[in-house]
């Protein structure tokens, strides 16, 4: 979702973009329906596709040729994501060619996915191929202050931004009623929604959600923990078989992964959003429901919320069911602060987070990188 944001924030007629990339759509999976090698034209940019040979770091020989075949022709390069074939193979590719390039690192340098995940086979990556990367770059792109701070125990000697994620706000400026919502998902009706809407993935806390949930649900019978998103089928069933044990699986809809006009009805249908992640190096569905004028709640681990919270636009709770139970009780039963949150949500979304503001900010970066 970042990555085409940027892209047509960046568009003018004198500024050339072109994202090159693979096929890859999820562990097994590839994009069907786009073309391999060949330009494509999307809303002012150019855009390429490669197929991805290898699950393990997404290998792509013919991206790995087209980098190097074509990568002189380009003033500066954006790298997004870091333990990644193409990263890698985009940062060879322009130091040989004397291109200067930056390093949008995506959160995964922080400690928790360091830690958490392939911990030994990322350290040695990162001691041997990622960090000499890191360290070649003119530039290093985060995303929030929060990012920022936790990348620098690396001791990064080269320039580092923060440029927050923008998004199109137009389609949240005025939701679709949310009968839309409610015709796919009746239970949901007559119901006060709390809404969780991501990627379903162990960083994002669900777990913690459900527990919480488990709190308040006798206090608030009027309440529905909503979840919209996808992810491994383990981890869904692991979640509503912590539900069912709560005795609260008949008080949750799973709505899978919503898009279009669905996803922005259950913007609609909802009373207050939460989003109770382990780690997150900004947040772009807690952005969606800001734009939206919802009552946010998050963990002191989101970086976005953590940068919201200074402007009292989302509220601030630790990574535990207790505090977030404890949070949870205090919104619903407390319409005025949630309004000033929703308010304040909606005017943060619309000064710092537009496709504008981050346009300029991207165009300022690149210019400081190609005058110097």
């Amino acid at each position: 979702m970042a990555l085409p944001a940027m892209a047509r924030a960046l568009a003018a007629p004198d500024l050339a973009v072109t994202v090159a990339t693979t096929d890859d759509d999820g562990r097994g999976r590839h994009l069907t329906g786009v073309p391999l090698g060949q330009k494509t034209e999307r809303d002012g940019w150019e855009l390429w596709y490669f197929p991805k040979q290898t699950e393990f770091y997404k290998c792509s020989l013919p991206l790995r040729r087209w980098l190097r075949d074509h990568i002189h022709e380009f003033d500066v390069v954006h790298i997004h994501a870091v333990f990644s074939f193409a990263s890698l193979s985009a940062g060879r590719a322009a130091a040989a060619a004397r291109v200067p390039y930056i390093v949008r690192p995506l959160g995964v340098l922080n400690r928790w996915g360091m830690e958490k995940r392939r911990r030994l086979l990322k350290a040695l990556s990162f001691r041997l191929l990622d960090l000499p990367m890191l360290q070649k770059a003119a530039a290093m792109h985060y995303t929030s202050r929060m990012e920022m701070e936790d990348a620098s125990r690396f001791g990064l000697a080269n320039l580092q931004r923060i440029i927050p994620i923008g998004i199109d706000l137009s389609p949240f400026e005025s939701l679709p009623p949310r009968t839309a919502f409610d015709a796919a998902f009746p239970e949901t009706r007559d119901t006060r929604n709390i809404l969780f809407l991501s990627r379903i993935d162990e960083k994002k806390g669900i777990d913690l959600l459900i527990a919480a949930y488990a709190r308040i649900a006798a206090g608030h019978p009027q309440t529905r923990l909503v979840i919209c998103g996808a992810g491994d089928p383990a981890l869904v069933e692991k979640l509503r078989a912590q539900a069912e044990m709560l005795n609260i699986s008949d008080r949750i809809t799973w709505a899978g992964q919503v898009g279009g006009d669905l996803r922005l009805a259950a913007f609609a249908a909802a009373e207050v959003f939460v989003l109770p992640s382990h780690s997150e190096n900004f947040g772009i569905a807690l952005l969606e429901a800001m734009a939206s004028g919802l009552p946010c709640l998050s963990t002191d681990q989101v970086a976005l919320a953590a940068d919201a919270a200074r402007e009292n636009a989302v509220a601030l709770t630790a990574r535990d069911p207790a505090n977030i139970a404890t949070a949870l009780d205090q919104m619903l039963t407390s319409p005025g602060t949630c309004g000033q949150l929703a308010q304040n949500a909606r005017a943060l979304a619309r000064r710092d987070y537009s496709l504008a503001a981050m346009g300029r900010s991207l165009r300022g970066l690149y210019d400081e990188i190609v005058n110097r």
